[in-house]
């Protein structure tokens, strides 16, 4: 519980954010310079927010890993509507490459999938 409401704070403020900007509930019809803003809040206060929980010795755990995939899929979802609407992208693009190369290592260094793990036989001695 107390990991759903760390991260539920970075998703209030970005939506803070937008109501106090004048902005549309909806991220995917914001404007560029719009969305990249609502988007960094977001994804800094996310990420801030799965460093300080592991710097208390919190594992992350499922939901963490699934928030972090979901804020890839939204700016994936945003770089694919600016493509299509040909706007530029390149901002969004760098964004999305630093956040998969982070999203990579905190996978494989920080997030603890099995908490029941099974040596062999020969561990056991």
């Amino acid at each position: 519980m107390k990991r759903i409401i760390i991260h539920a704070v970075p998703v209030a403020t970005s939506l803070i954010w937008l109501l106090l900007s004048g902005h549309p509930l909806n991220p995917f019809v914001l404007k560029g310079p719009a969305f990249l803003k609502f988007y960094l809040i977001l994804l800094i206060g996310f990420y801030a927010s799965a460093f300080i929980l592991k710097k208390h010795n919190v594992h992350l755990s499922r939901i963490s890993f699934s928030g972090m995939v979901f804020l890839f899929i939204l700016g994936a979802i945003k770089l694919i509507r600016g493509m299509v609407l040909g706007k530029p992208i390149g901002f969004l693009l760098l964004i999305l490459i630093l956040e998969f190369i982070v999203l990579l290592v905190i996978k494989s260094n920080y997030i603890n999938f099995n908490t029941k793990q099974k040596f062999p036989d020969d561990f056991k001695k």
